[in-house]
């Protein structure tokens, strides 16, 4: 089975792409289906979360080129407001949850959850459920992590 075991932003194109949900792409060690079919296995360092554009690699005597992960479309809630303090204050309270939470002008993102919803409209937000990719925080203590800008 082809392994994947790294991450290669230097990799030009990807003839191959793999679509996966937060979740799965937060999970460095396990089987996945890439787009056109096929199983290949994940066997990347502990800790390493997959965006949307990463390129993977793998030992060059058994993989047949990069493949690019895409970044699935699923359920989440979008909070909009064009009040910033508002935004503030909900991105708080959300963290306070441990909420992982992607942030944009004007707008949060968590995977939809009704509790979550109800606690940002009690604030005054509007709340909106959409299927779009979720592309969270990486975090204070990423560790650096990620050599390019999504």
């Amino acid at each position: 089975m082809e392994t994947f075991d790294r991450l290669d932003p230097d990799a030009a194109g990807a003839a191959r792409s793999l679509t996966l949900p937060f979740e799965r792409r937060a999970r460095s060690r396990q089987r996945v289906l890439l787009d056109a079919g096929g199983e290949v296995l994940l066997m990347l360092p502990r800790g390493t979360l997959l965006r949307d554009g990463d390129r993977l690699a793998g030992p060059a005597d058994a993989c047949r080129g990069p493949v690019l992960v895409c970044a699935a479309a699923e359920p989440v809630s979008v909070v909009i407001s064009a009040d910033p303090l508002l935004l503030l204050r909900a991105a708080y309270h959300l963290g306070n949850r441990h909420v992982a939470l992607q942030i944009g002008a004007g707008w949060l993102r968590y995977l939809g959850d009704p509790v979550l919803d109800e606690l940002c409209r009690g604030l005054g937000l509007r709340v909106e459920s959409a299927s779009l990719p979720f592309e969270p925080e990486a975090g204070a203590y990423a560790g650096g992590g990620h050599g390019h800008g999504h």
